[in-house]
């Protein structure tokens, strides 16, 4: 059975843009996982730490045989292979991959928690994701996308850039 997923992309670090075409080919790449979906760009403010540069960021959906867990794997797998070393928390980063919804599971564990806890209060994940999934129910808030970005302030600052 193939599963839909939802996978944030973001950086800060080098060329952002390019950094998450890259990561989004390499998912394109990827054995088991197919994107059916894919946001504009956008960039962002940082959040939780300002005094970096601001980020670009995207979603995509993809659908996948993998489990969540297998999933998150491979994501962050592809992260390794861009080059990601986790240094601090809300810190820069060479590209960051979120695993942010995995159909309408809810679980917590060590490794995964699904849906991911802070993609309710992001804008720069909202808004990419409501390009393609904004009648998404967020199986733990019982509202849409769109209810959930209608909800946010207007900052941070996220702003389209592609597309």
């Amino acid at each position: 059975m193939k599963y839909k997923a939802f996978i944030g992309i973001g950086s800060n670090l080098g060329v952002p843009a390019e950094n998450c075409e890259k990561a989004i080919r390499l998912l394109k790449g990827t054995a088991k996982i197919e994107v059916v979906a894919q946001s504009c760009l956008y960039e962002s403010e940082p959040v939780g730490k300002a005094d970096q540069n601001w980020f670009v960021n995207a979603v995509v959906a993809i659908r996948t045989s993998l489990t969540a867990e297998a999933l998150l794997d491979t994501v962050l797998t592809i992260e390794k292979d861009l080059g990601r070393e986790r240094r601090e928390k809300w810190g820069p980063r060479i590209i960051d991959l979120d695993l942010l919804a995995y159909e309408n599971h809810v679980t917590s564990s060590i490794d995964l928690t699904l849906p991911h806890p802070e993609m309710t209060k992001r804008r720069f994940v909202l808004l990419p994701l409501s390009e393609f999934a904004g009648d998404y129910l967020h199986p733990v808030e019982n509202k849409t996308i769109y209810d959930l970005l209608q909800e946010l302030p207007q900052t941070p600052q996220v702003k389209k850039i592609s597309r």
